[in-house]
């Protein structure tokens, strides 16, 4: 009776373990499924564009659920960015701008190290301004009215008798195709491109536009300046007497609603290493489906005019954003982990 019982109980104790070690593997199995990117960290370069920010902790934020452990972003210029992704010095960025930035990725290595992962805003523009009331005062409808000494001299705020523009950053991208504009549209003798701190540069433009006074300045949308002059309502877009882009390529669309800006309409994309990239789907797969519309970045890029700028401020805000899209969110992160598999 003894060795009967032993036996029971040897066999019994048997199957108990087969069984917690079915359990503990099926566990394991299903928070790799959940978590594929458990024990993998990620490093994001971002630009140091505070009002860019707010796209990158939303891309955070799925990264980390996902499992994977999301370093402190890099920060630096557009240029060195694509340098760092196509090195392997960073995994991931959202900040790159299809053609506004091309020529950054390409001289970086293009395709052959990097891979452009999905949309992250789409139809983005780029353009000149003017104040609604000197445009149409003046009949002012092209950048090419400005060719006028009589009209330049409108937006001069330094008394050198040319036009002052708001302009870009050198660094930037935007900068060198204004410059090509200048070129090409005959603009040097009327026109000042003003470049330096962007948002410095156009709080003046503001504050001047609310002494009613006429104001010229490049912008892009989304961001927070444009609602605060809105088109349509407070300012105009100028359009540009024919495409004239640096790299030739004047068979883009450079057209919105019926008006040629002169800019490429554009679109805000992910981009990752490409070792990185290929080695981790998961990653791969949800930064080809965030998307954030030009109306909720601009949005929040407002709310941080208005005081909420810190970091901690825009982490809340990617998290507001997620809470009030959270049934999207989710499919994307279904898809990755699909894809993971």
């Amino acid at each position: 009776m003894r060795t009967q019982l032993d036996t029971f109980i040897s066999r019994t104790r048997s199957v108990t373990a087969a069984v917690s070690l079915g359990a503990l593997l099926l566990s394991g199995a299903t928070q790799a499924s959940e978590l594929p990117g458990k024990g993998e960290s990620v490093t994001p370069i971002f630009p140091s564009i505070a009002e860019e920010r707010f796209r990158g902790e939303v891309a955070i934020a799925g990264l980390k659920e996902l499992g994977y452990d999301v370093k402190e972003p890099k920060e630096t210029e557009y240029a060195t960015m694509m340098m760092a992704l196509s090195y392997g010095d960073a995994d991931f960025s959202v900040h790159l701008w299809d053609k506004l930035h091309d020529t950054f990725y390409q001289k970086a290595g293009g395709d052959e190290t990097m891979i452009k992962t999905g949309s992250i805003i789409p139809g983005v523009l780029q353009g000149y301004l003017i104040d609604k009331k000197t445009a149409e005062q003046y009949d002012i409808k092209s950048i090419a009215d400005l060719k006028k000494p009589d009209i330049a001299k409108l937006f001069d705020s330094n008394d050198d008798g040319k036009a002052d523009l708001t302009g870009c950053n050198p660094g930037w991208g935007c900068e060198l195709i204004i410059d090509h504009h200048m070129q090409a549209y005959g603009l040097e003798d009327t026109v000042t491109h003003n470049r330096g701190s962007y948002f410095a540069l156009m709080a003046d433009t503001i504050a001047r536009y609310r002494e009613g006074k006429p104001v010229l300045y490049f912008t892009w949308v989304p961001q927070w300046i444009a609602g605060v002059l809105v088109e349509g309502e407070d300012v105009v877009w100028l359009e540009v007497p024919y495409t004239d882009l640096p790299d030739g390529k004047n068979d883009i669309n450079t057209s919105y609603e019926g008006k040629n800006l002169g800019f490429a309409v554009d679109q805000v994309m992910a981009v990752m290493g490409r070792e990185f990239a290929e080695a981790h789907p998961a990653a791969r797969s949800f930064l080809s489906q965030v998307q954030i519309s030009t109306a909720d970045e601009s949005a929040q890029n407002l709310k941080m005019q208005d005081g909420e700028k810190s970091v901690e401020d825009i982490k809340r805000h990617a998290q507001e954003w997620i809470a009030a899209h959270r049934d999207q969110f989710d499919s994307w992160l279904t898809q990755a982990r699909t894809a993971s598999n």
